[in-house]
Order: C-alpha cells, then structure tokens, then sequence
C-alpha cells in the first residue's frame, strides 16, 4: 500500500521517459534519483554503472533466509534479476522503458549470512524490442561463485525521445 511518504519517491514518468537508461541508471548511482525500496529491504544497493553492465553490491542477513536458516532463493532471484535487467536498461534509448520478460537462476552454493557478494549483470544484446543479458552472483572476499543467471527483457518506446 502506498503512504503519502512513498507517493513522493515514486519515479517520475517524464524525468524517466526524459533520459536515456544509461543516464538514469547514473543519476541513481549519484543519489540524484531514489533507489527502489526492494533494494533497502532486501539490503543491496547500486555499486556501479557502465554502458551495458551494472554491479550491486548485498549482504545477506538472517531476516533473508527461509525455513531451513538458508538464504531463500529469492533474494538471489532478486540480486540477479536486478543487476541483469538494469544492464540491460542502461542500453534503453530516451522515451523507452524495460521489464523482465522471464529470467533463470542457478544457485551454486549457499552465500553465507554476512558475506558481502557482488551482483554483476552484462548486457548480451539490445535491441529495438527485446534485451538479453547473463549475471553472477560472487562473494567480494573469497571470489567464489554463488550463483549465475540469464534474462530476457522487453524494451518499449513509450515516446518519441
């Protein structure tokens, strides 16, 4: 449910459908423009930004994990599909926007609580309607793999830019 406080961090239509995805991605990596709250519940935030890839940065903590005290597949969903979907994003021209069309994860080992991962996601094609990209999961001190991924976007022109 929406609250007057979350009402004003809502992305802006116009000033998203005024940049281009790499320009936006930028502005939010600057603070410019607000993270989206998943970010601060599921404890990642926007580590880097280049054309065609982005890096988050995440530590799983106990109010993550599932039944079994594991961290819930989920929350490496959630890492991947963001750093993957974003790489793709920064490939968007002006007056475009993306979403997730369908992306797949395989775990590779369980991230332990309290390690710091980096999520990193790399565009592999955009183009004027669809985006693809693969993504991993690594743990930022020990290098190890955690998990990877792959997704499908779809890329839409909503204005003449």
């Amino acid at each position: 449910m929406f609250t007057a406080e979350t009402i004003e961090e809502l992305p802006d239509k116009a000033l998203t459908l005024s940049l281009s995805g790499l320009d936006f991605m930028r502005a939010m990596l600057r603070g410019e423009i607000a993270r989206p709250p998943i970010s601060a519940l599921l404890n990642y935030n926007l580590d880097q930004v280049e054309p065609g890839k982005v890096t988050f940065r995440g530590t799983p903590e106990f109010v993550h994990t599932n039944p079994m005290a594991g961290v819930h597949g989920g929350w490496y969903g959630t890492l991947l599909d963001s750093c993957m979907a974003c790489a793709v994003m920064t490939m968007v021209p002006k007056g475009s926007v993306y979403t997730t069309l369908e992306y797949k994860v395989n775990l590779t080992r369980a991230i332990p609580l309290g390690t710091e991962i980096l999520a990193v996601g790399e565009t592999d094609h955009a183009g004027r309607s669809t985006g693809t990209a693969h993504g991993e999961i690594r743990g930022v001190a020990d290098g190890k793999l955690y998990a990877t991924g792959s997704t499908t976007c779809l890329i839409m022109k909503i204005t003449n830019g």
